[in-house]
């Protein structure tokens, strides 16, 4: 199977890279059956020769992740999602629903809680008065006798 892929060169820690049409399992740095571009990551510069990038997609060439991000944005491919990146967004989906779900019902616990305590508070404050109004206070009682 015959493989577009980026070919290293230049110096140590400035790397360049050719793009070049290979065979899938020969090294990545071994002799490529066509150069076909050039790409500088520090200076994103990116040369492509597209007639012949054309020719190797239309034999069946298949690109690596990297260069199909530079074919994309050399706009000779249409961008295309993978399976894996849509299952993956639908994943991240249901989890921040089911988080959002939780919360929402925490939240509902919590001022159900604080309703609660609130009622049990004005319970015992009306009770609390009831038993005040009914025993007669320390002051009334000797003047009465």
């Amino acid at each position: 199977m015959i493989k577009l892929r980026l070919k290293r060169f230049g110096k140590k820690r400035e790397a360049s890279f050719r793009l070049v049409a290979t065979n899938s399992t020969s090294r990545r740095d071994g002799r490529p059956l066509q150069e076909l571009g050039f790409y500088n990551p520090r200076t994103k510069e990116a040369r492509l020769d597209a007639e012949a990038i054309r020719h190797r997609l239309s034999q069946g060439a298949q690109p690596t992740d990297s260069v199909r991000s530079l074919l994309e944005k050399g706009g000779l491919i249409e961008k295309t999602i993978r399976p894996a990146e849509i299952v993956g967004k639908q994943k991240q989906a249901e989890a921040r629903d089911a988080a959002a779900k939780q919360a929402a019902k925490e939240a509902a616990e919590a001022k159900a809680a604080e309703a609660a305590a609130a009622k049990e508070a004005a319970e015992a404050a009306t009770a609390e008065a009831a038993a005040a109004a009914a025993e007669p206070s320390a002051d009334e009682a000797p003047a009465e006798a």
